[in-house]
């Protein structure tokens, strides 16, 4: 295990390192000697090495390898003044994409490029225009890896801790020290030496250089030990050779940059250097020993030893732990420099190694491969995974062979399927995955919508394999499957196609809904009629009776029970399951829900769900379940549902979100079924009248996670209990304006499902609430409830759609359905005890007004808040008292909701309440608006440099608040790696203005990012949830991070990405 203290302190992330490994060599401070260098002089140097230090603002656009996605900040210094060469870390400029400038100490800011990352070292060149630089005046730092002493007084520059200039004083105590051990599944040096001094650098200064008092770089900064105050220097050596190949290169240039090439050799393996009492247990020879100290310069302490070989790797088979090195061609070697050179001038060549292994001499010979040739240059972006050859690096790591298919970041399609960070693929669709283009080639088969197995191993687990189903998006929620290629000469990674697209896109059938005569399909003026037709042409049960008229006697139901098992593959029921449990349990299902990170829209705060849902309609071109909104947030979403009645797991997809009840509708397709499964599969009954009393009798049935049905009989203790949800920090959707059901039992506050009569008729269900309990201004947690849903808002709704309703068409299973709209009132409302409100000034008659109309209740409805944006906004005030609607005394929600409905069933257009209020001790009548809202919920978002932007949804309006500067654009999510992350575009702000050009909608947005170019800077003007409004400029990335478009289509009820704005 690692010590968590050891760390790539010089870099400043967004994310914590972790997973250090301790140091326990015994670490002598050198005695303290008489500095040679005056104050002067450490000034005079100074003075030379502060212009040449830059901060390097990075951005790794992608995860790749060892590093993650994301923005950070460190330190490089110019090397090379005159060719534009700029010297940091291998960490700052990432093994993957990236994009990056470089600050001067006079804040001048100059993009810059990738030019060189070692595969193995801590180091790495980034290329700059010289000419760009025009108001200061620099020289380069020269490097001098052989100044580098025990007990010389340093100097580290850089941007310790992020500020601007820091300077760290130090004195070089050890140069041979073992390569720190910085995380167990990430980046780390080896087969080289380090420095280590007491200077205590932080994050930020990753590529400081470490300086003499003449001016002279003789180390690199690498990392830190926090615990001690140590820093890690990477020497310089081998930098100094990379750095004459890319000045041999830039030189060699004619118009077009090309690919700078810097020979490499590896054996795959791994050295450390012990003592040489260590190296005696391990059972060195004395007279080995002898030789050995004979041969090698004076003060060697020790040799090197073999600490792991890459599987399949050259040195494989011939070299094992423990081995101790004797000499390479016939020459004694005992440094990590000297093996080096041997291996970066021989690539391609034969080395003779001789070692001992438990004191018995023995000779192998062994080729020395391109380190290049094992380091991943390309990757494949398939929904939002990063999938990669192996890396070196990784390949030791985990004990893999290099090469094979690596998961650097599992994306949705990889995260819905349970495939984590670090996987290696082996088999996708039983086909035996080698390498990427394997995968590649499988996947080109595979169409969309597509379940296959996929299996895979982990290096926590390594020894056993593990199988899961992944599903191919049905929607487009990413870009197709995109292959990114390194391009060293533009220092960018180029992007072309991974399977070219299909010539002929599948067509879709489309009815057209009709509610006349002659329908052809189960959309009747008739509704149960057309339902019974449904029963006997096809065969299926569709006996969802709206409101219970048809009574089926204990024996009717035993029989259907006993019908049902007939089938081979049903479900059984346990002998003692109630008669509401045996009723219901056809009528079960279970929703697994999952949400594309690229759409997280409404403010949902989880990617994966799991509920229960109850069937409600079953026909043989339709089926419709409904569950709650905590289960089921959002319609930019994929449903998988799993019956409890037979074994069979389908798609579904959202067909109607209630913009205030907590429940949604979810169509799924009875024809993709056997007819097995489809015939023993029922809807339940919904019984929504008489309403449910306090004392009643249910019974709470529902699905554990093994889809087995449980029930529990318990009593209503509470049947008008009023919601009051608060606010989220990021705020998504509550429930409000609800009366919910409380019971005197339940099964915990994760378990869902439906209350039933001793029939298994459907009273309410039993839906899960979220809501976020505040333990402090900085502090909260996400909790979930339970609760009882009337079925009366359901059952509208179903009958509606059924029959036809008033809004636009929607396409269901390839059938145009007519879907209904929803009239509201935007107002959120809470109730007050009457006994209260007598104190707020209610008089005497209202009072007696409002207990002859609800005996029950004794309260009076109160305005909470009206939503930004509504009719009623400038008209209601919190606090008021909503007596009388239309002249008739309003005590509860469903009176509200009553009224608005019957605006619907008149004649005339009238959208408007008559509203009898009381404000502040006066009575006063009010004409407020209502609001027709659809089910669709959010149906468009555009991402544009990295971050999602939407119209403002429900939750967000319900603060109260909409910025002045015609509402904007709300920003519901960012992207790790992304220009919103670089310069800090978070989500939970407007946009109302982009370069000066207000952004009052979508369109207006779309319209201005259009005209922006690649690369150039934009200024932003946002307004924050608290009101405050901000300016911040960001640059633009269309290479990696294209403006694109998220839009729902009902004419195919799928999902679509057009692209808005991209490089050519």
């Amino acid at each position: 295990m690692g010590d968590p203290l050891e760390r790539l302190g010089s870099q400043a992330s967004m994310a914590t390192e972790s997973g250090m490994k301790e140091d326990l060599c015994l670490e002598i401070d050198p005695p303290l000697t008489e500095s040679v260098a005056t104050a002067e002089d450490w000034r005079r140097a100074l003075g030379k090495v502060v212009p040449a230090v830059v901060v390097l603002r990075t951005t790794a656009c992608r995860a790749f390898d060892t590093e993650s996605a994301g923005a950070s900040y460190a330190t490089g210094f110019i090397v090379d003044k005159r060719r534009g060469i700029i010297l940091t870390n291998r960490h700052v400029v990432k093994p993957g994409p990236v994009v990056a400038e470089a600050m001067f100490v006079n804040r001048e800011e100059i993009p810059i490029y990738p030019v060189y990352r070692d595969p193995v070292h801590d180091f790495g060149f980034f290329s700059y225009d010289p000419s760009a630089v025009q108001f200061l005046t620099y020289e380069e730092i020269p490097l001098a890896p052989e100044a580098a002493s025990v007990g010389l007084e340093i100097r580290v520059v850089g941007n310790d801790s992020g500020e601007k200039v820091s300077i760290l004083a130090g004195t070089l105590a050890r140069l041979d020290r073992d390569a720190p051990h910085y995380k167990k599944d990430g980046y780390n040096d080896f087969n080289t030496f380090y420095m280590q001094a007491a200077s205590g650098t932080k994050g930020g200064s990753s590529g400081s250089p470490v300086i003499d008092w003449q001016g002279r770089a003789v180390a690199l900064n690498a990392g830190s030990k926090s615990s001690s105050a140590s820093a890690f220097f990477l020497p310089l050596q081998r930098v100094v050779r990379a750095l004459s190949f890319l000045q041999k290169s830039i030189d060699s240039r004619t118009d077009k940059p090309k690919a700078v090439h810097i020979p490499r050799g590896t054996l795959q393996m791994t050295f450390l250097h012990k003592g040489f009492d260590e190296i005696r247990r391990l059972g060195l020879r004395s007279e080995t020993e002898q030789v050995v100290r004979h041969a090698s310069p004076t003060g060697e302490t020790g040799m090197l030893v073999v600490d792991s070989v890459v599987p399949s790797g050259p040195a494989d088979k011939h070299l094992e732990p423990g081995d101790v090195l004797v000499r390479v061609n016939g020459t004694v070697l005992t440094q990590f420099l000297n093996l080096e050179n041997l291996l970066d001038d021989g690539v391609g060549q034969i080395l003779e190694l001789e070692i001992e292994r438990g004191g018995q001499p023995l000779s192998v010979s062994v080729s020395v491969q391109d380190l290049h040739s094992i380091t991943p240059d390309h990757f494949l972006e398939v929904s939002g995974a990063v999938i990669h050859p192996l890396s070196y690096q990784q390949a030791r790591n985990f004990r893999f062979p290099c090469g094979l298919a690596y998961v650097a970041d599992p994306g949705y399609m990889l995260f819905r399927a349970g495939v984590p960070r670090h996987a290696i693929i082996k088999k996708v669709a039983n086909e035996d995955i080698s390498g990427l283009g394997d995968l590649v080639s499988v996947l080109s088969k595979l169409s969309r919508g597509a379940r296959v197995p996929l299996e895979y191993m982990s290096h926590n687990d390594r020894h056993r394999k593990k199988s899961v189903l992944v599903t191919i998006d049905r929607h487009e929620w990413y870009a197709p499957p995109q292959l990114y290629t390194r391009n060293d000469s533009s220092g960018l990674w180029d992007a072309k196609p991974a399977i070219e697209p299909a010539s002929v896109s599948p067509s879709i059938a489309i009815m057209e809904a009709s509610s006349g005569d002659g329908s052809q399909n189960d959309f009747g003026s008739e509704a149960k009629k057309q339902r019974v037709d449904d029963e006997t042409l096809d065969g299926i049960a569709s006996n969802g009776s709206l409101y219970g008229s048809e009574f089926k006697s204990d024996d009717a139901m035993a029989t259907d029970s006993t019908v049902l098992r007939d089938f081979e593959g049903a479900t059984a029921l346990p002998a003692n399951a109630s008669l509401a449990e045996r009723a219901i349990e056809p009528a079960l299902v279970m929703f697994e829900v999952h949400v594309p990170p690229s759409c997280s829209l409404d403010g949902v705060h989880s990617q994966h769900f799991f509920g229960t849902g109850i069937i409600i309609y079953h026909s043989s071109s339709m089926g419709l379940a409904v569950v709650d909104k905590n289960t089921v947030a959002i319609s930019a979403s994929d449903v998988m549902l799993s019956f409890a009645a037979f074994p069979v797991e389908i798609p579904g997809e959202v067909v109607f979100l209630h913009p205030v009840h907590n429940y949604a509708l979810i169509a799924y397709n009875p024809s993709a079924m056997d007819p097995a499964s489809a015939s023993v599969i029922r809807a339940a009954e919904l019984l929504p009248e008489p309403a449910l009393q306090r004392g009643d009798s249910v019974y709470l049935v529902g699905l554990s996670r093994n889809l087995q049905a449980t029930s529990r009989k318990s009593i209503v203790t509470n049947p008008c209990a009023a919601l009051n949800i608060g606010s989220a920090d990021s705020p998504r959707y509550r429930a409000t304006n609800m009366e919910v059901i409380e019971l005197d039992t339940d099964f915990g506050s994760s378990f869902s499902g439906a209350l039933t009569d001793e029939q298994g008729r459907i009273r309410a269900i039993w839906g899960s609430f979220s809501t976020q309990v505040k333990y402090s201004s900085t502090s909260s947690e996400d909790h979930q409830f339970v609760r009882g849903i009337p079925v009366y808002a359901i059952s509208q709704v179903l009958e509606k759609i059924i029959t036809g309703g008033n809004g636009p068409a929607l396409l269901i299973n390839g059938v145009k359905r007519p879907m209904p709209l929803v009239r509201i009132l935007e107002v959120e409302l809470y109730p007050t005890l009457l006994s209260k409100a007598r104190s707020f000034g209610l008089s005497d008659a209202w009072i007696q007004v409002l207990v002859k109309k609800d005996p029950v209740r004794r309260q009076v409805l109160r305005v909470k808040g009206c939503l930004a944006g509504s009719k009623a906004e400038n008209l209601l005030e919190q606090g008021d008292m909503v007596l009388a609607v239309n002249k008739m005394p309003v005590t509860c929600f469903n009176d509200i909701e009553a009224a608005c409905q019957t605006l619907d069933k008149g004649s005339h257009s009238d959208e408007n309440l008559n509203l009898t209020i009381l404000r502040q001790g006066q009575e006063l009548e009010l004409v407020v608006g209502t609001d027709k809202r659809d089910g669709n919920g959010t149906t468009r978002a555009i991402n544009w440099c990295g971050c999602v932007v939407q119209d403002p949804h429900p939750a967000v309006r319900a603060l109260g608040f909409l910025p002045e500067e015609g509402h904007g654009v709300y920003v519901t999510r960012w992207c790790h790696g992304s220009p919103a992350h670089r310069y800090g575009l978070y989500a939970l702000q407007w946009i109302v203005e982009v370069n000066g050009r207000k952004t009052p909608d979508l369109n207006a947005f779309a319209d201005a990012t259009k005209e922006l170019e690649h690369g150039q800077f934009v200024r932003i003007r946002t307004v924050h949830l608290n009101g405050k409004p901000r300016v911040l400029t960001l640059k633009q990335d269309l290479h990696y991070w294209p403006t694109w478009e998220l839009r729902f289509d009902p004419e195919t009820a799928l999902w679509r990405r057009n692209i808005l704005k991209a490089l050519q």
